[in-house]
């Protein structure tokens, strides 16, 4: 399983350690509530919000350097306003490890 890591975080802050860390607050603010919200709609079956919630949360990927995770839950989020499912379990897989990472820095 792909792994959170720094380096686009790095690379567009050159060094600037106080934008690394207001950068690094925002998503962790951000992210715990926008999963809990993909659940809840996504139980209601309210597939548009849910996925409203998993763009979000991919881009949120993306910044965190979880470049195939991005793919594949770009995939998810094309499929899910179909019903179809197709990768929810590895994007739901990827949601735990991504909260475990912000919360050790």
């Amino acid at each position: 399983m792909e792994q959170p890591n720094l380096s686009y975080i790095k690379k567009i802050s050159k060094g600037e350690i106080e934008f690394e860390q207001t950068l690094l607050e925002i998503i962790n603010e951000e992210l715990s509530g926008e999963i809990d919200n993909y659940y809840k709609f996504l139980q209601e079956n309210n597939f548009e919000k849910a996925k409203f919630y998993i763009h979000r949360i991919k881009h949120k990927m993306s910044i965190l350097g979880l470049e195939k995770s991005y793919e594949i839950t770009n995939v998810f989020e094309k499929s899910i306003k179909k019903g179809d499912f197709k990768n929810k379990e590895y994007f739901e897989s990827i949601l735990p490890i991504m909260l475990k990472f912000l919360q050790k820095l």
